[in-house]
């Protein structure tokens, strides 16, 4: 897989997280797979509500974690552009989150499967907490940011980069 992460950003606040996610917002179209990565507390769910604002879609966005996936109607895309739904996804509970089980078993991905992803991928973009190693196959190329939060403190980092799945 071809990796090419771009320099690190610091973000000192939840709305520093939430900016970068609306100008992540705009390299963003449907069909667009977005795998956000870290552990508990570091962003993930704040950045996904930057790119819901970036992307004008509708309805509050929180942390899908116990119903697995949202779906978010497109609305007016801020700053103009074609309207794109987005589906948020927490892929913590489907076995690869702290505690679960081990990334890419099968049980995971008849997990995804029943989710329809792919089929999602055509109409909205799709965030995925929690998906990397797991989601990547489902598009050729994906946006990868990783989030890293300092500790002892609530600032955070990102690093972030498109993916290409042929390397």
């Amino acid at each position: 897989m071809g990796e090419s992460l771009h320099a690190v950003i610091e973000l000192p606040a939840t709305e520093d997280t939430e900016a970068f996610g609306r100008r992540l917002a705009r390299e963003l179209d449907a069909g667009d797979l977005v795998v956000l990565d870290g552990p508990l507390g570091a962003g993930k769910t704040a950045l996904a509500r930057g790119i819901a604002a970036g992307l004008g879609v509708q309805g509050r966005v929180s942390s899908p974690t116990f119903i697995i996936a949202r779906e978010h109607r497109a609305g007016e895309r801020p700053g103009g552009g074609p309207p794109v739904a987005m589906v948020h996804v927490d892929a913590y509970r489907l076995g690869i989150g702290a505690g679960g089980g081990a990334a890419g078993s099968d049980r995971t991905f008849d997990e995804l499967d029943a989710l329809d992803l792919d089929t999602d991928l055509a109409g909205a973009v799709v965030v995925v907490e929690w998906g990397e190693g797991v989601v990547e196959h489902l598009a050729d190329r994906h946006l990868l940011v990783r989030l890293r939060r300092e500790p002892e403190s609530d600032v955070r980092t990102a690093q972030w980069g498109w993916v290409s799945a042929r390397g």
